[in-house]
């Protein structure tokens, strides 16, 4: 078997293999042997069929097939022994004149090459670097819903403007019956506070819907309806109240601290709000890390100049897939796809410069701190040691888990990665300018 490249240009070349009949004869006659052994023709003994025969029913796809995979082993080999850099799988080019009963085979293979290029990652014009910090106006509401959520409950006669109030919504022509509770300071509509204001139990109120709640997505919790329905719908629903109550705060003294922290971990109300202020800031940081991630990759892509293979991608596109596609509909796709593949190369690149690696036991590691997150976020705050290994085994044998959890780790890495190198200016925002300047 000979193997050659001729290069096109830097992105395409043509791999030429030439097998002969040596290459592939003694594993056609070896298979067609056992094949004579089991066969089981009409007229003939089991084992007692003529070669000639077994070659005419089963010569030209035994070959084939065994060719095929001559052709698949050796051409992956030298890839990977030429260390060429190809992008999608090598695609055959068609040979009309192709004749399988020649004893010496030519086949040609085009190729699409990966481009040579450099990355800079300290890019000339900074990326912003979000540090959210929550101010006194966020850590007042969470100490106002702390005391709400914990505080006790005080039936009353009559609605008052900060009244929860229980009820049930109908509206027969729309199949709506749903019993739920509502707080008056989320109504926005002031005709409805107006009209519920006042009320006492065993009253109706009629009420528009839309434009009811401040938080669109209330309307349809409250109606017992989908969320897509409840955004088109605009009809007046009678409020049948069941029930009043006023919410009486909670007291901010030790036995709620422990109750929200454990035994005094914290000992005051300004404790407290440190506490609050702490904890809010480190969820933060996990929006302002991906927010810095998205940037840099979208810098990283704008910065970096690179031609592709793309007639190439185009052709491989075009009958890669399940159902094979027009040459409109290939170029859709690539279009869709040529963001996506030159970050990765990008990607590939900064990894490869840089000696990024996910080692196994950095990655269990990664997976118990996953583990743990997880845990606290059902109220299991402090889990042994054990439990936690026993957990991360369990995940490590699941190879859709493992590869989920390094494509994690290694973009923690890539992060880390910016962090050091990157030319980046931070700025300091609250939560709400945070989602302004970002996702405006």
């Amino acid at each position: 078997m000979n193997i050659t490249k001729e290069q096109i240009d830097e992105l395409n070349a043509v791999v030429k293999v030439a097998i002969s009949k040596d290459d592939y004869q003694e594993k056609v006659d070896q298979i067609l042997k056992d094949y004579r052994k089991q066969a089981n023709i009409p007229g003939f003994r089991k084992g007692q069929v003529p070669m000639g025969l077994i070659k005419k029913q089963y010569g030209k796809a035994v070959l084939v097939d065994e060719v095929n995979k001559l052709l698949q082993d050796n051409l992956n080999k030298y890839l990977t022994e030429e260390k060429l850099d190809v992008l999608g799988n090598p695609l055959p080019k068609q040979q009309d004149d192709f004749d399988w009963d020649n004893e010496n085979l030519d086949f040609e293979f085009e190729l699409g090459l990966a481009p040579s290029f450099e990355v800079k990652v300290k890019t000339k014009k900074a990326i912003t670097q979000y540090k959210i910090v929550a101010d006194k106006k966020m850590i007042d509401e969470q100490v106002d819903r702390i005391q709400k959520q914990y505080g006790k409950l005080v039936s009353k006669t009559e609605i008052g403007k900060q009244d929860e109030i229980t009820g049930t919504f109908v509206n027969e022509a729309e199949e709506i019956e749903h019993k739920t509770t509502i707080e008056l300071d989320k109504i926005k509509s002031k005709k409805a506070i107006d009209a519920l204001v006042g009320q006492k139990v065993g009253e109706s109120v009629a009420l528009k819907t839309k434009g009811l709640f401040k938080e669109d997505y209330l309307l349809s919790s409250a109606l017992g309806i989908d969320r897509e329905k409840a955004e088109k719908l605009n009809i007046e629903v009678t409020f049948i109240i069941d029930e009043i109550n006023e919410r009486e705060p909670a007291v901010l003294d030790q036995e709620l601290f422990d109750k929200l922290f454990g035994k005094d971990n914290v000992k005051s109300e300004k404790e407290l709000r440190e506490r609050i202020k702490e904890d809010s800031e480190k969820q933060f940081e996990q929006q302002s890390d991906q927010k810095l991630l998205n940037d840099v990759t979208e810098k990283l892509i704008e910065d970096t100049k690179f031609e592709l293979p793309s007639e190439f991608l185009k052709k491989w596109i075009q009958v890669s897939g399940e159902n094979p596609l027009t040459d409109d509909e290939a170029s859709e796709e690539f279009e869709k796809s040529e963001k996506g593949l030159r970050y990765q190369l990008i990607e590939g690149k900064i990894i490869k410069e840089n000696d990024l690696q996910v080692q196994f036991d950095e990655l269990k590691e990664f997976a118990k701190g996953f583990i743990k997150s997880q845990m606290a976020q059902y109220g299991h705050l402090d889990p042994q040691e054990e439990e936690l290994e026993n957990v991360a085994s369990r995940v490590m044998s699941n190879q859709d888990e493992v590869k989920r959890l390094s494509e994690q780790l290694m973009s923690q890495k890539l992060l880390d990665l910016f962090k050091e190198k990157a030319n980046l200016k931070v700025k300091e925002v609250t939560y709400e300018d945070f989602v302004k300047e970002a996702y405006s």
